[in-house]
């Protein structure tokens, strides 16, 4: 659950800062990813833990509402839903987020198990890492096998175990992951190149840097390609990452050429910046097909 506060600066140590509004979200990299992905006209299951508590309550609803397949959503009794806290700044057009994972780091092997006939007739695993690694890993692999595509929110950072690059297909760092990735920074596009080539030699077959008004960067063995940003008046960058995700995992998956599923997860990240909160910004497939076109 993602409590909001925009304010017109960061406050320095020890400092109060009163802000300008605040807002109450149903979050998550997973949870927005699958919210996306359905409003961009995929049939989506999601396989997550929630706690037994009114927050949990709305996640349900929520993804219910949005025809997302909850049969793999596992309730625990023990610990409560997760939440986060991104801080909006007004003067700098950006943000920060503090998350407490709490029911998140309650998803098991023995949950991927539940699901692993739905993971392995899909066109697309979509994983991040706001769960164990360990479990993404496991459902990497189930999926690995069955021959469906595995794709990789990198986000937040932990060190990735070179076995799971290995059985990653697309993988889609923002600057500061890459950065984590290689120990390379990324300050201008022309650093994109080198640090894309380096991700690639780690395992996966497509690597997409996610650089916010910069565009993307697309880098498979035989192309790489800048994609530049829609121009979007930004209210609050919160999921935006998520909305190119799933942008760009549907395009993949009905076929597009890698370079127009960017655009379409461009399309998606950009308009999910114009509207206060995560998931009442991700945005629908017309919407999206109307900025492209």
């Amino acid at each position: 659950m993602d409590l909001v506060f925009r304010t017109y600066r960061r406050p320095n140590r020890g400092e109060t800062v009163v802000g300008k509004e605040f807002g109450m979200f149903t979050g998550g990299k997973g949870y927005n990813q699958a919210i996306a992905a359905s409003r961009l006209g995929a049939n989506v299951t999601m396989v997550g833990c929630l706690g037994t508590d009114m927050f949990g309550d709305s996640f349900i609803t929520s993804m219910q509402k949005d025809n997302i397949d909850t049969r793999f959503v596992v309730r625990d009794n023990n610990i409560g839903t997760g939440v986060a806290s991104p801080v909006i700044y007004e003067s700098e057009g950006d943000n920060s987020i503090i998350i407490i994972p709490r029911a998140n780091q309650a998803l098991r092997q023995e949950h991927i198990d539940s699901a692993s006939a739905v993971i392995k007739s899909a066109d697309l695993l979509m994983l991040q890492l706001e769960v164990p690694i360990e479990t993404s890993m496991y459902a990497a692999n189930v999926a690995h096998s069955a021959g469906v595509r595995v794709m990789l929110n990198p986000a937040p950072f932990t060190p990735i175990p070179s076995s799971f690059y290995k059985i990653v297909d697309i993988i889609t760092p923002n600057e500061i992951e890459a950065e984590q990735m290689t120990g390379k920074q990324l300050e201008k596009i022309e650093t994109a190149s080198e640090v894309g080539k380096s991700i690639l030699t780690f395992g996966p077959k497509m690597v997409i840097l996610t650089m916010g008004q910069r565009g993307a960067y697309y880098f498979d063995f035989n192309r790489e390609s800048h994609i530049p940003a829609f121009h979007m008046n930004a209210i609050d960058p919160t999921a935006a990452g998520d909305a190119f995700c799933a942008g760009f995992a549907v395009a993949i998956s009905q076929g597009r050429d890698p370079i127009e599923a960017v655009r379409m997860g461009n399309a998606a990240g950009g308009l999910a910046t114009t509207i206060l909160g995560a998931e009442p910004s991700l945005p629908r497939i017309d919407q999206v097909l109307a900025l492209l076109n």
